[in-house]
C-alpha cells in the first residue's frame, strides 16, 4: 500500500526538466576557474581598454582570475569564431566593437560566425561619439554648412580606420543625408587615419573622439560636429549634429561583451551584475569618461534589441553605399 502511495506521489509531482538542471548546476559552479575575455584587436585601442577596465575590477568581485586575451585579425572574424565555438558556461567572453557584432554581420554575408544567433548577450559597455575633423589648413569651413557648400565644388577624401569601420559608416551615412561625393581612403586604425588627415593627404575624417580629441585641442584638427545629441564635455565648443543642421544624425562608436550561445540565463544574470558594477565602479567609470566614453552597462536584452537595431541601420547603409568588403 506504501509502494503504490509513493509510486502516486512521484508520477504527480513534476520532475525538474534537464535544461532546468543544468542551469541550476552551472549557476552553483560559476566561476569555478579563471576567466577570459577575448579582444578582436591589439592591445591598446578602444576594446583592449575596456576589457581591461572591466577585468581588473571583475577579478576582485568574483574571486577569480579575469585575462585579457587579444586575438586580431581579419577585422574580428577570428576571435569571432573563437567565441562561437567555445563553451557556453560563461567562462569565455568577447569584448568587441559596432564592427565586430554589427557591421561585419551587415557587410560580409560569408562571415564566419552569426553575432545574433551565436552569441549570448552581456551588456553593452561603453559608447564613444564620432567627430567631424577637417584639416585646418586645407579646408576653410569652419561649420558643417560650409564644408557641405565646399564639398560641392571640390574632389575631396576622407580617412578611416578601415573598410567597414564605423567612421566610414559614419561618413557613408554623412555622403547620403548630404548629397555630396567624398573619396574613401582605409587605413590601418584610426591613427593612421588622423596622422594623414593632419599631413593633409586627405581633407576630412569622422573619427574616434578618444582619437582625435587631442588633435583638435592640439589645433592640428578642426572639429565641425560631434555625432552625439548633446554636446561632449571634453570638447565643450563643438556643436552637436543638431545644432550642427542634422536632425537625427545621432551615431555612436560601441564596445560591448558577448559569451557564446547557450549561456544559463542564471550565469548570464550573474556576468552582467559583475561587468555593470565594475564599469560603474568609482576607480573605473571617471578613467573611462576621462578618455571619451560614456558608459552604460545595458542589460542582456537592453543590448540585444539595439544589436539588432544597429545591424538594420548599417545594412541599409551599406546597400545605398554599394560597400564592398576587402
Amino acid at each position: 500500500m506504501l509502494r503504490r502511495d509513493l509510486t502516486g506521489l512521484l508520477a504527480a509531482t513534476p520532475l525538474l526538466s534537464l535544461p532546468a538542471l543544468s542551469a541550476a548546476r552551472a549557476q552553483a559552479a560559476w566561476p569555478n576557474r579563471p576567466l577570459t575575455i577575448l579582444v578582436p584587436f591589439v592591445a591598446g585601442g578602444p576594446s583592449d581598454i575596456v576589457a581591461r577596465a572591466i577585468a581588473n575590477r571583475m577579478s576582485q568581485t568574483i574571486g577569480q582570475p579575469v585575462v585579457v586575451e587579444n586575438r586580431a585579425g581579419a577585422n574580428g572574424e577570428i576571435a569571432g569564431r573563437l567565441l562561437a565555438r567555445a563553451e557556453p558556461d560563461g567562462h569565455t567572453l568577447l569584448c568587441g566593437s559596432i564592427g565586430v557584432f554589427a557591421i561585419n554581420a551587415a557587410l560580409r554575408p560569408d562571415l564566419g560566425y552569426d553575432p545574433v544567433k551565436e552569441f549570448a548577450p552581456v551588456t553593452l559597455a561603453v559608447t564613444t561619439p564620432n567627430v567631424l575633423v577637417v584639416n585646418p589648413e586645407k579646408v576653410p569651413a569652419k561649420t558643417v554648412a560650409e564644408l557641405v557648400a565646399w564639398l560641392k565644388t571640390q574632389r575631396a577624401s576622407y580617412s578611416t580606420s578601415g573598410v567597414g569601420s564605423s567612421d566610414q559608416m559614419t561618413t557613408e551615412l554623412f555622403k547620403q543625408r548630404m548629397g555630396v561625393d567624398v573619396a574613401h581612403v582605409p587605413y590601418r586604425g584610426g591613427a593612421a587615419a588622423a596622422t594623414d588627415l593632419i599631413a593633409g593627404n586627405v581633407q576630412m575624417s569622422f573619427q574616434n573622439l578618444g582619437t582625435v580629441a587631442g588633435h583638435i585641442q592640439g589645433g592640428r584638427l578642426r572639429a565641425l560636429m560631434v555625432t552625439d545629441a548633446r554636446r561632449h564635455p571634453i570638447l565643450p565648443d563643438v556643436p552637436s549634429s543638431a545644432e550642427a543642421g542634422l536632425q537625427d544624425f545621432v551615431v555612436t562608436s560601441w564596445q560591448a561583451v558577448m559569451a557564446p550561445a547557450g549561456l544559463p540565463a542564471p550565469v548570464q544574470e550573474r556576468l552582467h551584475a559583475a561587468m555593470a558594477e565594475a564599469l560603474n565602479h568609482p576607480e573605473v567609470k571617471p578613467r573611462l569618461e576621462q578618455i571619451g566614453f560614456t558608459v552604460v552597462g545595458s542589460t542582456p536584452a537592453e543590448f540585444r534589441r539595439f544589436q539588432e537595431a544597429e545591424i538594420a541601420r548599417w545594412r541599409e547603409v551599406i546597400q545605398t553605399a554599394g560597400i564592398k568588403p576587402e
